[in-house]
This record gives structure tokens, sequence and C-alpha cells, in this order.
């Protein structure tokens, strides 16, 4: 595929709205004895390097092998720059196009891919894309569908915040105290779900915050809102599948530069939380929910 039909079809990916009708092509009846127990399904999420942090990964598949005990399933990262530094070490993770491809190469006609993202920003576009198109492959599967990321609602949200505020929150935190969520922002339009939930904390908890790295709302604007408050401590928590290299250097690190030592700078003590949000069950049900509902459309 050339890099500009690539592209031409990722931009006519990103007019798709919220909320997301999952896809699928129908290109023959007939099933192959690889998946004449139920459809493959493909876990995609960014990936990471850090192993800790893959707990959270062990804790997904273990709940989507108990839904779908007869299901091939398989994983996927998008992060070409996590593959690599897999790589080197040994480890080999296949990017959304490759695992797609053995899928085919093995026989199985019927796959549900599941995006394990945060919002549907520009890798679950460009993953949408691309698995569209490996079912017009001739020859290629009967049907493929993709399950929504994890915020794709106003109602989604809401149920997400409070599913964080009682169970990833820790219970010590005291309501003067804030708790400021770390999302990764993207240039994609999809980065105004941030200040959207930003906006739905607030009017939950005044002193619950998100602040993104490359994206807005800033971590200045954050901690300028925390100043005014005039407030003291302040808890620490990865809006992200995992608790990786973000969380650890970004936002939790020694570096001058990372929300911790910042905040310290003004005076405002940090407690890192280092767990990812994939580790918890009640925010994975979302996802599982997801694709219960995908994986009933299958034919």
């Amino acid at each position: 595929m050339s890099h500009q039909f690539r592209g031409m079809v990722l931009v006519l990916a990103l007019i798709v709205t919220l909320p997301f009708a999952s896809w699928a092509s129908n290109s023959g009846q007939n099933q192959s004895a690889a998946d004449s127990t139920g459809p493959a399904i493909l876990l995609v999420t960014f990936g990471t390097s850090v192993p800790s942090a893959q707990a959270a990964f062990v804790t997904i598949e273990k709940r989507v092998k108990a839904v779908f005990p007869d299901s091939e399933i398989r994983w996927a990262y998008t992060s070409k720059m996590i593959r690599k530094k897999l790589a080197k070490s040994g480890t080999m993770i296949d990017s959304p196009e490759t695992a797609l491809a053995r899928l085919m190469d093995d026989g199985y006609t019927k796959v549900v891919v599941q995006s394990l993202h945060m919002i549907p920003g520009a890798e679950f576009h460009e993953l949408y894309a691309n698995t569209k198109l490996f079912g017009q492959i001739a020859g290629g599967f009967d049907q493929v569908l993709v399950a929504n990321p994890l915020l794709v609602s106003d109602e989604v949200m809401e149920q997400v915040i409070k599913a964080i505020v009682v169970n990833v929150v820790p219970k010590e935190r005291k309501p003067e105290e804030a708790v400021i969520l770390m999302g990764h922002g993207t240039h994609h339009p999809s980065d105004a779900i941030y200040s959207a939930l930003m906006y739905k904390m607030q009017k939950k908890d005044a002193n619950m915050y998100i602040g993104t790295i490359a994206g807005n709302p800033t971590f200045g604007e954050v901690k300028d809102m925390l100043l005014q408050k005039k407030i003291k401590k302040a808890y620490l928590i990865p809006f992200m599948t995992v608790a990786g290299e973000h969380a650890m250097k970004d936002m939790a690190g020694d570096e001058a530069n990372s929300w911790k030592s910042q905040l310290a700078k003004e005076g405002i003590e940090s407690v890192p939380v280092f767990r990812g949000l994939a580790e918890f069950d009640p925010i994975v049900d979302f996802w599982i929910e997801n694709l219960k509902s995908v994986m009933a459309r299958v034919k």
C-alpha cells in the first residue's frame, strides 16, 4: 500500500463521529476450521516496555478469556517505538497489521479487534481504517469488526469517572487534596475529550483534574489551578491503560520537568499511584462490554 493511499484512507477515517459504529465486512460464508469454535480476538494497545506495567495486560487477557473461553486471543501494539525496543531485548510483538495478516494466514475468517486505547484518537482511527482494508482483500476475512476504545460517549465518560473515584483514587485521600489524572493527549480532534472529562470531573469533585503530556488541558493549567486554591497535596494517577514510562518518568520521575518535581518546587506534595487503569476490573468492564457487543454481531 502506498503512503499516499494509506494517508487518504486515514483522512477518510477521521470523519467518523462518536459514538463509533463498529465496522464489518462480509466477503463469504465459508468458515474455516481455525475459527470453528468462535472468532479470533485481537487485543490492540499502545504497548509498554516496562515489565511491571504489563500486569495490566495479564488482567485484561484473563478477563477476556473468562468471557470467551473458546476464542483465540492475540495481542498487537500500535507503538512502533515500543515494538522496536522490545525486539532489541528479544521480545517480538506484532503491529496490528502483522497480527491481522498472521490470523488470515492461520485460516481465521472471522476476527474481532478490541481497541484498548483510552480515546478514539489518531491511533484508533488508523487501526479502524487499516482493519477495514483487511476485510476488502480478495480471499481475506469473511467478517472483521472493530470494538470501541474506552471513552466514546457522554454516558460512558460519567461512568468511568465514577469508577475511578470509587476504585482508583486512594481511600486515604482527603477532600481538600487534589487528584490529578495524567492523560497522553493527541494532535487529533478527539483531544477535546480530555477537556470534556475535566469539566465533568470538576462538577463531581472540584479538586479532581486531568492534564495531558501532549495535548489539552496542559499540566501548566492544572498546576495554576492548584496554586490558586492553595492545595498542598496531590495524588498523581495515570489515565492510561498501563503505568509505563510516562507514569514513571513524566508523572513521577526525579527529573526537574516531571509533574512530581514541578509540584514539589511549588511546595505541593505528590503521591504517585503506579497502577494503570487496566489493572482495575471495574475499568476493564467497559472494554469487556464493548467486546461483548461486537462479538454478538459476528455471524
